[in-house]
């Protein structure tokens, strides 16, 4: 009994320390981005703006610009991340990401054809998931089942209808207004500089993380295999829908706060398994913080290499993608 007790223990530690730095480092990535851009604040006077005091400028600047769109940056970055970790539990492939498997793109299309329709808000976010859960539906029933299938025909299914995803968004801007389109370029390109309302957001990110934390086991029997988790009791049919589910709604909420950015999914869960392991109670808590930390200071890169100019998100976190992808096709791990 002692030696339950004391393993539960080491597992919580185990669990608690990572967490806590992951914590840690999204608060110091926070209040980086905040302070920096084309004008730089110091901590106090981001702080002092925080409570309504300090200059009416630094108010403007904190209050109405960057802490919305840091919000909005973390919580955009936590969401793809964990949809990425889910998707890669479920196809057992590190290389699984919502837009390398075309879910990022349906919810892009589905989005665009909101803005053209001049659709916000939720109307806009219930037609990105009906876009990335559309997307989803096609790759796996393309594919086929799971459990009879390569996770490769997968992954190739998903590159094709990624690749008509991104004809079916040239095709929008092609026929979009011409008001309209550096906008949606610039929110293609995966743009938080009109991401004034993270809430939404967070509303989404926070409850399904803690909702998700309590299946890890059933998650990891998951990893392991459909059939290992059956035998050992659990539903892995409702589990995979779950998972289907849950990640085209985290991508669906993503992309319209920012736009498609892309590859967080296949970094952020990749790398922390690595260093944390597999047990999926840690790494999907884990990938939540850790993708926002990502998007956050690729943002705040963004916002200031070439001030007062301002680069797409996207493009930062493709710069580091990129490479990712490449090496893990390298090393075979497909």
């Amino acid at each position: 009994m002692l030696d339950v007790r004391s393993k539960a223990r080491v597992t919580r530690r185990a669990i608690f320390l990572p967490i806590a730095l992951l914590v840690l480092l999204a608060v110091l990535s926070m209040v980086l981005s905040v302070t920096q851009g084309s004008v730089a604040l110091s901590p106090s006077a981001v702080w002092q703006a925080l409570q309504g005091q300090g200059s009416i400028l630094n108010q403007t600047v904190v209050m109405e610009l960057r802490l919305p769109r840091v919000l909005s940056a973390f919580a955009t970055g936590g969401l793809l991340a964990l949809a990425g970790a889910l998707m890669q539990i479920l196809l057992r492939n590190p290389l699984a990401d919502p837009y390398v498997l075309g879910i990022s793109g349906g919810a892009s299309v589905a989005a665009l054809a909101a803005i053209l329709l001049g659709l916000t808000g939720l109307l806009m976010s219930g037609m990105a998931f009906i876009g990335a859960a559309l997307s989803t539906l096609l790759v796996f029933g393309l594919a086929g089942q799971l459990s009879h299938n390569s996770t490769l025909r997968l992954l190739l299914t998903g590159v094709v209808i990624a690749a008509g995803w991104g004809a079916l968004i040239t095709l929008i801007l092609a026929l979009a207004p011409p008001d309209k389109l550096p906008g949606m370029l610039y929110w293609l390109m995966g743009d938080l500089a009109y991401a004034h309302t993270p809430w939404l957001a967070w509303l989404v990110l926070v409850p399904v993380t803690v909702l998700l934390v309590p299946l890890g086991r059933s998650l990891n029997l998951l990893a392991r295999g459909p059939m290992q988790a059956a035998a050992l009791g659990v539903n892995v049919k409702g589990l995979e829908r779950l998972v289907f589910i849950v990640a085209s709604l985290l991508t669906a909420v993503a992309v319209t706060t920012a736009g498609s950015v892309g590859f967080v999914g296949l970094v952020v869960p990749h790398m922390l398994r690595l260093v944390l392991g597999n047990d999926q109670r840690l790494i999907l808590p884990a990938s939540a913080l850790a993708g926002g930390c990502l998007v956050t200071l690729a943002d705040t890169l963004a916002r200031t290499v070439i001030a007062p100019e301002q680069l797409p998100v996207g493009v930062i976190t493709a710069l580091l993608g990129v490479p990712t992808f490449l090496y893990l096709l390298q090393r075979g791990r497909v």
